[in-house]
């Protein structure tokens, strides 16, 4: 006999009610880690605000989501043992072409904030950091704006999403990035400001807070259906795996009020650049270093790659270095101590695969920061060259999964690369100004 499906009405049956808070909060990316994170904070925060979740892209996981009312189990998994926990702060589940409901929600005075997590490429950003406003996907957007219609980019429906809000006067709301860039919360003000300008609709975001994050919680792309199943006796075709540990850092104004994440654990600060380095180049760095050269060696996963000593190597080389850069306000020793015993965790199936996508703009924002440093200083950045020499080999090698270079044109990279000597300090510094300068226009 099937077990019965995860949604609140069998909870309440069984005993265990879980109703839905109303909605304060609309998210943009309901993806696995927004659902180990800002999900899980605001329900551990229990002070009632409900979210209202949109898709990124694919409208796969809301079809999942939705027949369990939002409903899915966390699945924190130890080094001996899981821990699992309903999670039921997502109220609302829809497509991301559900437009109707997004601007309603946008627009109406209850809700207080937006959270964002579309990945790095979801922003379509220069290197410089400006709005590519000659994206097709952008360009297409504006046209839309202009017109009245539905933008399709996530900055798109932001800037619709506001301007409903101006109309109906529904007062000053928060946007949060929760994404992997430097400074995400002024990136993501300035690509919503040069977006609204270029459609018209200039002013759009003047009541609107920009909050900036640094998050931190690994999360592979890993279901385990069954296993749910048999542990929790509930059907949950949306489970959430991911470590015990979590972090998450924010500054910046909430005007029309917040949960109380400090209550779960989040901190706020004024100055959040120490702990987004710290994050982005220890942390997303470290992993960058371990997925090339664990694919070059045949590896699967991090902890895979942990197990090898030459891998090992070249992680605590790069780490050296970018230690050096992050800082010792934020104490990176004691956080690489932290960060190998989480990147050592053999129950955690963290694929370099996941990790190794897009990886012209990951190297840009993790990477490029640590050789510019290392080289100012007149050290020669062997550690995290030694990452952009072996992104170089995998693309020559051909053994980077699909969606590794989507962020860059195939032939260019292919001509970046040919000209690589790995054994060449001052070609791979090169190639590394070029990654940072010509992301889009290698």
């Amino acid at each position: 006999m099937s077990a019965p499906r995860l949604t609140r009405a069998a909870l309440a049956e069984a005993g265990t009610p879980l109703p839905a808070s109303p909605v304060r909060i609309v998210h943009i990316g309901v993806g696995a880690f927004h659902r180990a994170h800002q999900a899980w904070y605001t329900a551990r925060a229990g002070d009632g605000w409900g979210i209202a979740a949109f898709t990124g892209r694919d409208a796969a996981v809301a079809q999942r989501l939705a027949p369990q009312d939002g409903l899915y189990t966390l699945v924190e998994r130890g080094p001996d043992a899981d821990r699992f926990e309903v999670v039921g702060s997502i109220a609302e589940v829809h497509a991301s072409t559900e437009i109707a409901r997004f601007l309603e929600l946008f627009a109406s005075p209850s809700t207080a904030v937006v959270t964002v997590t579309v990945t790095e490429q979801g922003y379509h950003l220069r290197p410089d950091g400006a709005l590519d406003l000659s994206s097709p996907a952008i360009a297409a957007d504006v046209r839309a704006l202009y017109a009245g219609g539905h933008p399709t980019t996530p900055i798109g429906r932001i800037v619709r999403g506001l301007a409903e809000r101006r109309r109906a006067g529904a007062g000053p709301i928060a946007i949060v990035s929760c994404d992997n860039l430097p400074a995400n919360g002024d990136r993501l003000r300035a690509a919503v400001v040069d977006l609204a300008e270029a459609a018209g609709l200039t002013g759009v975001a003047d009541r609107a807070s920009f909050v900036s994050t640094s998050v931190d919680r690994i999360t592979p792309h890993e279901l385990d259906i069954d296993a749910v199943e048999r542990a929790t006796g509930w059907r949950d075709e949306a489970p959430v795996v991911t470590e015990p540990f979590s972090d998450w850092t924010l500054s910046g104004e909430f005007p029309a009020g917040r949960p109380r994440w400090e209550d779960a654990g989040a901190r706020f600060v004024d100055d959040i650049e120490p702990f987004e380095q710290r994050k982005l180049l220890l942390l997303n760095g470290g992993h960058l270093q371990l997925a090339f050269q664990g694919l070059l060696r045949g590896h699967e996963t991090i902890a895979d790659a942990m197990r090898d000593a030459d891998c090992l190597r070249a992680l605590d080389d790069f780490w050296a270095e970018a230690a050096r850069t992050v800082g010792p306000a934020v104490d990176p020793e004691a956080y690489c101590a932290a960060l190998r015993e989480r990147f050592e965790n053999p129950r955690i199936a963290h694929r370099l695969a996941q990790i190794a996508a897009d990886t012209v703009t990951k190297l840009r924002l993790r990477i490029v920061p640590v050789v510019e440093a290392e080289r100012a200083a007149g050290r020669d950045a062997a550690g995290a060259l030694s990452v952009v020499a072996a992104w170089s080999r995998c693309v020559a090698e051909g053994v980077l999964p699909d969606g590794a270079v989507r962020d860059a044109p195939a032939e260019a990279v292919a001509t970046l690369v040919s000209g690589v000597d790995a054994t060449d300090a001052s070609a791979i510094a090169a190639a590394a100004a070029t990654l940072k300068e010509s992301v889009h226009t290698l």
